[in-house]
């Protein structure tokens, strides 16, 4: 297949999945991303970095961040969000920090493409179900030409942009140049 005929497939796939994200899914995604000042993340692989960049986001949006694996990561409790992207709906070791927080008194919002994974089932509050092909997913999604799970961490990291941009439209009291003040500034 030559790369013309690759990215329009790819394009249309992108096109498939965002016409069956379910629009009252996402705004209740929002609603709870703008309540919480608070937030902790967690993920893994190559959908754990578009969950980062989506966190350095809400930083710069002024919102307290934690990324569950940094060493300076407090205690999560009662009125903290912890938002948990984990495609399959069922890793280990993201179950069990679900599970923890969950005890702790957290909300948990788990993001995924198969919400019928054990951590969506049992750990989570909330599912965002983003129904695009994922590595070892069980539900029915839209399927891709690329490998393993691709799709969904592609169409993650462009709906966690979009989000971030819905909630700066929709907060009079911010704007993209007050996120860039709060951007790194010693590189």
């Amino acid at each position: 297949m030559n790369m013309k005929v690759m990215y329009k497939t790819i394009l249309s796939e992108y096109e498939q999945v965002f016409e069956k994200i379910d629009q009252d899914n996402v705004r209740d995604f929002i609603e709870k991303v703008k309540s919480y000042h608070r937030i902790f993340l967690i993920g893994v692989g190559r959908e754990g970095m578009a969950t980062k960049a989506f966190a350095m986001r809400l930083m710069h949006m002024g919102k307290e961040i934690h990324w569950i694996w940094d060493d300076t990561t407090p205690s999560i409790g009662k009125g903290d969000l912890l938002i948990a992207t984990l495609g399959d709906g069922q890793i280990g070791h993201i179950h069990y920090i679900c599970e923890r927080a969950k005890a702790q008194g957290a909300r948990i919002y788990v993001v995924t493409g198969s919400p019928s994974g054990k951590t969506a089932r049992e750990a989570a509050d909330n599912v965002l179900f983003v129904p695009a092909a994922v590595y070892r997913g069980t539900d029915e999604v839209v399927s891709s030409i690329q490998p393993m799970g691709n799709l969904f961490e592609q169409c993650l990291f462009v709906l966690f942009d979009m989000i971030i941009m819905i909630i700066v439209e929709e907060t009079p009291d911010l704007s993209f140049e007050k996120m860039s003040a709060r951007h790194r500034n010693v590189e």
